[in-house]
């Protein structure tokens, strides 16, 4: 470990794009420069940027520090006189080889990179370990809001026994506008993309990749085991169509994309999932609206928890970077790391056909007699039982929406697809999940 006891500790930045640019300005800002030396016991100083365009301007602000821009990421990581490194690059790769040159040679890093750890978490974490420095991201799920550091260290000694949150900005955003304009998708999308709120490619985010890669940190930091991207089932929310948002409403629900890592049925067995589903309105995270993100924990002692915040955006993102970065200073100033959390206890995943959730489904059929009791019948067959149904008419058409009571996956799954194999179903629209199934879900009458 560098030699800490005099002089200022040496940051190496790599990634200069929002947040980095974001962070590097509060480190940099000579108005809060005691503010940080008395936060973090010393002064810290950036010494090196390293950016894939060299060429681009970073920042207007004049103590911006353009001079230390480097194209050479691995020569900044190598030198001797750095103390703690940020990675802010995102992506598996050069951000691994990076972060894990770092950790050899003992250097406390700090990283936002939600995919690598969602991939590489536990083999990274193993060795800061060895090597007795500190791995800390805070900022890879849900940006400012703190959610890793209660995980980590204050629920430590809690038996967690689910984390459902919402913790992807955009398709937020997109089912907030779909709620309260009554929009499609594709118009709520070309809304978010004009407002910058959604990439131009937006696939990541709308179609659950960005979800799950945090779905499977937060349930290994809950549950104490190793769970990486590949364990997540996901779905996203492009299947989402205005008719649903409208009867969810109706009902009194609002439709979340929900990240849940859950003990299911109190255990051993967990299930870490994305999925939209319909979520009650008087359950916390259905009021979550616009770009905001939210973490729902419940716990055995603790009981019901919810930290809700800014999302995403580089000042706040950069706000949870700058605080790992003044605990990696802490820590090196005392000698010692904060130990990283075990991912070692045994893990079996529930099969997802076993898992157990009430339904939603929305089926378009000729409108003839008859239609009705033949659709009723693949339920029955399948043992999905039938709670309420509502019937519109839509010309020689008409809309059949059913909630489910609590049925096993495997069977919902049989059911749609025998019900699109019959001649009088036009399309399975609107498939989603219940929360809080059990629930009376909407008193619409069976």
């Amino acid at each position: 470990m560098t030699e800490t006891s005099q002089g200022p500790l040496r940051v190496a930045v790599l990634g200069c794009g929002n947040v980095g640019t974001a962070l590097v300005e509060l480190l940099a800002d000579p108005d809060r420069h005691d503010e940080l030396r008395t936060r973090a016991g010393v002064d810290l100083e950036v010494v090196g940027i390293a950016v894939k365009d060299t060429s681009r301007h970073r920042s207007e602000q004049p103590f911006f520090p353009h001079h230390l821009i480097t194209g050479d990421a691995r020569s900044l990581v190598e030198r001797d006189d750095i103390d703690i490194v940020v990675e802010l690059i995102g992506g598996i790769e050069p951000a691994g080889s990076l972060i894990e040159a770092a950790l050899r040679r003992g250097r406390p890093v700090i990283s936002a990179n939600k995919a690598l750890l969602a991939q590489s978490g536990a083999e990274l974490a193993h060795i800061a370990l060895a090597h007795g420095v500190d791995l800390l991201y805070e900022a890879a799920v849900a940006g400012a809001i703190p959610v890793i550091r209660p995980l980590r260290e204050s629920l430590a000694g809690e038996r967690v026994l689910r984390v459902m949150g919402i913790v992807n900005g955009t398709t937020n955003f997109i089912l907030t506008a779909m709620a309260a304009e009554g929009v499609d998708y594709e118009d709520a999308l070309d809304e978010a993309q004009s407002l910058g709120m959604a990439e131009r490619d937006p696939t990541a985010d709308v179609e659950g990749h960005d979800a799950a890669a945090k779905a499977a940190i937060l349930g290994a930091l809950a549950f104490g085991c190793d769970v990486v991207s590949s364990d997540v089932p996901f779905e996203g929310i492009s299947a989402v169509r205005a008719a649903d948002v409208a009867f969810a409403q109706r009902l009194g629900y609002a439709i979340k994309l929900l990240a849940v890592a859950e003990l299911v049925e109190g255990g051993p067995e967990i299930s870490v999932r994305v999925y939209p589903a319909m979520v009650r309105n008087s359950h916390p995270l259905a009021t979550v609206n616009g770009s905001f993100n939210a973490v729902f924990i419940e716990g055995e002692h603790c009981g019901e928890l919810m930290l809700y915040g800014r999302g995403a955006g580089g000042q706040a993102t950069a706000s949870a970077v700058l605080g790992d970065v003044i605990d990696a200073a802490r820590h090196l100033r005392s000698g010692f790391a904060a130990p990283a959390p075990s991912r070692g206890l045994p893990v079996k995943f529930r099969p997802t056909d076993e898992l157990r959730s009430a339904y939603y489904l929305s089926i378009d059929v000729a409108d003839r007699p008859g239609v009705l009791a033949a659709v009723a019948a693949v339920f029955g067959d399948h043992q999905v039982s039938i709670r309420s149904m509502e019937q519109t008419g839509l010309g020689d058409e008409a809309r059949l929406i059913f909630l489910t009571h609590v049925a096993r996956e495997g069977d919902v799954i049989g059911c749609i697809a025998d019900l699109r194999r019959l001649p009088v179903v036009d399309e399975v629209g609107g498939v989603l999940r219940i929360v809080d199934g059990d629930d009376d879900p909407g008193g619409m009458g069976a």
